[in-house]
Formats: structure tokens, C-alpha cells, sequence
């Protein structure tokens, strides 16, 4: 099935990501990509994202275990339905969920190591760093705006599909 092949291309872009972050760089260190905007720099997490519900490693291992599966039934079920946005939405979500999975059960934090850095002096903040992050949250919060996407398109067809038959009958 294509959609499983694409959360394991999410999963293993995302091992390897992280593999090479904790095999050349030291935690902490940073590397310049696009000056002080785009760096490479070896972070971990011990919670969520941004950082909130620090140490909850068995919550998290066991809250994402329960989304896997339930994913995995769901995408099944929106393969059969023809649901293609909203499945390749899915697949993504099992990659990224499944790739922060493993770190939490292997070192009972996620390596994180893509950070932007924000100049915003017009707005009266010198610069705004957002959270570190990795591959697999990039897939999430993907997966998380194609569902938006698939809902607001089911809304507007559904609403399309109503009004025609109120002006029908």
C-alpha cells in the first residue's frame, strides 16, 4: 500500500536525520545553514512540542501507541473510501508519530535539531526563537494542515451538496 510506504519514507528520513545529528554533532552545538535565521543544532526534548509536559515519557509512549494503531485502522479505512488526501494526511502522521515513538522508547527524549530564528525589530521584538524541531514533527504538523485541508473541502462539498438539493426540490 502506497500510504505505508510513505510513513515509512517519513520514518526512515527521519531516523537518519536524527542518526547523524547524534553521530557529528555535539548536544548543543550549532551549525549556520542561512546565517542566524537557519541553523542545524543538536537539541533534545524531553516533552512535547514546545516543550511542555517535561519527563512524561511513559504518558507519551503509551498516548502514541494508542494514536498509532488508531491510525493505522483509519487510514485503512479512508484507502477503501478513496480518501486521498486525507490518507496521505495520515501516513504522514504514522511516520512522524512513529519516528518521536522510537526515540521516547529508546532515550526517553526526541533529538530535535532544526531551528529558525526570527527577526521581528519592526514589530518591537529583536528576534523570536521558534522551538527546535525534527523531520517527524514536520510531517505532523503537515499530516495535521491536510486534514484541515481534506475537512474544509468536505465541508464546502457538503454544503455545495445541500444547497443543490434545497434548490432542487
Amino acid at each position: 500500500m502506497v500510504y505505508l510506504v510513505i510513513a515509512l519514507l517519513v520514518f526512515l528520513l527521519d531516523q537518519a536525520t536524527k542518526w547523524l545529528i547524534l553521530t557529528k554533532m555535539e548536544l548543543h552545538e550549532s551549525i549556520s545553514v542561512i546565517g542566524q535565521f537557519f541553523q542545524i543544532t543538536s537539541h533534545r526534548n524531553r516533552g512535547a512540542a514546545f516543550g511542555i509536559l517535561q519527563e512524561q515519557r511513559w504518558f507519551f509512549l503509551i498516548i502514541t501507541f494508542v494514536v498509532v494503531i488508531a491510525i493505522l485502522f483509519y487510514l485503512r479505512k479512508m484507502v477503501q473510501e478513496n480518501r486521498r488526501l486525507l490518507s496521505i494526511a495520515l501516513s504522514l502522521l504514522l511516520g512522524g508519530a512513529a519516528g518521536n515513538f522510537i526515540d521516547r522508547a529508546r532515550w526517553g527524549e526526541v533529538v530535535d535539531f532544526l531551528q529558525f530564528t526570527f527577526n521581528l525589530s519592526a514589530f518591537g521584538v529583536e528576534e523570536y526563537v521558534f522551538p527546535i524541531f525534527n523531520v517527524a514533527d514536520s510531517a505532523i504538523v503537515v499530516g495535521v494542515a491536510l486534514i484541515l485541508l481534506d475537512s474544509l473541502q468536505s465541508w464546502l462539498k457538503e454544503r455545495k451538496d445541500n444547497a443543490h438539493e434545497s434548490h432542487g426540490s
